[in-house]
């Protein structure tokens, strides 16, 4: 039996992963948070084989709550199931420690089989971005400009482009109106950039949002 922890600020996706993982007889979901604090409160004391984690919480965001899991909770496997396509995140994912990505798009079937190969040991990514990777490391390419930021700012980039406002964001991160607007400024200075227009089109230019 694989025990599963499932973490992700929408009670709606976590209660579709219990319900999509019912019938499995070999997984079993044991506990569930919605921001990066509870999950860290409860992970230590569960018995847990496999942590489900969206990269975006409220407080500290995913790829924090990831790095400190890895520290805590060595033996523990960590699949992200994010809404950001895995060319954006999910190579700072699997630096920061996690052992497989799978976006929100991704058909039930293809979540249980990413559960199952994490579970045991190996690593999961999608066919489609395997191959991403393998052309990229065949070919000598200039990083882009958000490849610069740190995870919360590429987070709250991505974001703006989504077209939050700065209050909304601030919001949605548990964060202060005057933090996010620390983060907003700290991103335009490394994207050489003056406008938050001149950043949502930089965004859909490169795919940052769907």
């Amino acid at each position: 039996m694989i025990k599963i922890f499932v973490a992700d600020d929408h009670a709606l996706v976590r209660e579709g992963i219990r319900r999509t993982l019912a019938s499995e007889p070999d997984l079993q979901v044991v506990g569930d948070a919605s921001d990066g604090v509870e999950l860290l409160s409860k992970i230590e004391v569960l018995p847990v084989d496999l942590l489900i984690l969206d990269i975006m919480m409220p407080g500290k965001d995913g790829l924090e709550v990831l790095r400190l899991l890895r520290k805590r909770c060595s033996k523990l496997r960590i699949l992200i199931l994010s809404l950001y396509p895995e060319e954006i995140m999910a190579t700072r994912a699997f630096k920061a420690g996690a052992a497989g990505y799978l976006t929100k798009e991704s058909a039930p079937e293809e979540l249980i089989k990413a559960i199952r190969k994490v579970a045991s040991g190996r690593k999961y990514v999608s066919p489609l971005f395997a191959e991403t990777l393998v052309n990229d490391l065949q070919k000598e390419t200039t990083k882009p400009l958000h490849e610069t930021l740190s995870d919360r700012e590429l987070q709250v980039l991505c974001m703006i482009a989504r077209g939050k406002t700065i209050t909304e964001i601030a919001k949605e991160l548990s964060l202060s109106v005057a933090t996010v607007n620390t983060y907003r400024s700290r991103i335009l200075e490394k994207m050489q950039m003056k406008t938050s227009a001149a950043l949502v089109h930089y965004a859909i230019r490169n795919r940052l949002v769907e």
